[in-house]
């Protein structure tokens, strides 16, 4: 019996637009920003920032180092925002859903400070709350030091939250860590970006 659901932010709960974050970032002076930026997993200092070996600040520097001239805190928010397309109000009302179902709803997301400033405002739904008032915990890549698709990610958020795999489900839109996910006998539920789970979910909690 599932009893956990595990969610990932990007592409799950909020839509990717990848093309918005490279044309951001570009227009903030990163010329080659489609060869740096991923949808799934992040490279170079873009990755060292959402595994949590760099800070929002040193991130902001380097960045700047890169780009030939000096980038405001702002300017990063604004160029990482642009991977948020929308936040469906279904997927909202389908987490406070299932949290009223009984469900224990836990966030695991590869992230990075500037994207969850936003999320974790009162901005992120438009209502006044905060991501974390939809989730029961949180685990996030830049505070856990690791990143999806790790096994070691996921045995991590098994141990902290004492939870059992076996009665987990895991949804996320990236093949490789629905697998990784599987491997350790977490249910896998493979969606895709901006697509309705809303009703499909309950095919994997019957």
């Amino acid at each position: 019996m599932i009893r956990n659901i595990l969610f990932d932010l990007g592409g799950v709960i909020m839509t990717i637009d990848q093309p918005q974050a490279v044309r951001r970032f570009k227009e903030i002076g990163l010329s080659d920003a489609e060869t740096r930026l991923d949808p799934y997993t992040q490279k170079g200092i873009f990755g060292e920032l959402e595994e949590g070996k760099i800070g929002a600040e040193t991130f902001r520097l380097e960045l700047s180092k890169i780009i030939g001239r000096e980038v405001t805190h702002d300017e990063c928010l604004y160029a990482w925002r642009g991977y948020c397309k929308e936040v469906p109000p279904r997927n909202l009302k389908a987490l406070r859903q299932l949290r009223s179902e009984g469900y224990r709803l836990i966030l695991l997301s590869n992230t990075n400070p500037y994207m969850m400033e936003w999320a974790m405002s009162s901005s992120f739904d438009g209502m006044g709350n905060s991501i974390d008032s939809y989730f029961d915990m949180s685990f996030r890549s830049y505070e856990c030091g690791m990143m999806k698709p790790s096994r070691a990610f996921f045995q991590h958020v098994l141990d902290k939250s004492g939870i059992a795999a076996e009665e987990t489900l895991f949804l996320d839109d990236g093949k490789a860590n629905v697998e990784s996910a599987a491997e350790l006998g977490i249910k896998p539920f493979l969606t895709l970006n901006g697509e309705d789970w809303t009703n499909e979910i309950y095919n994997y909690l019957r």
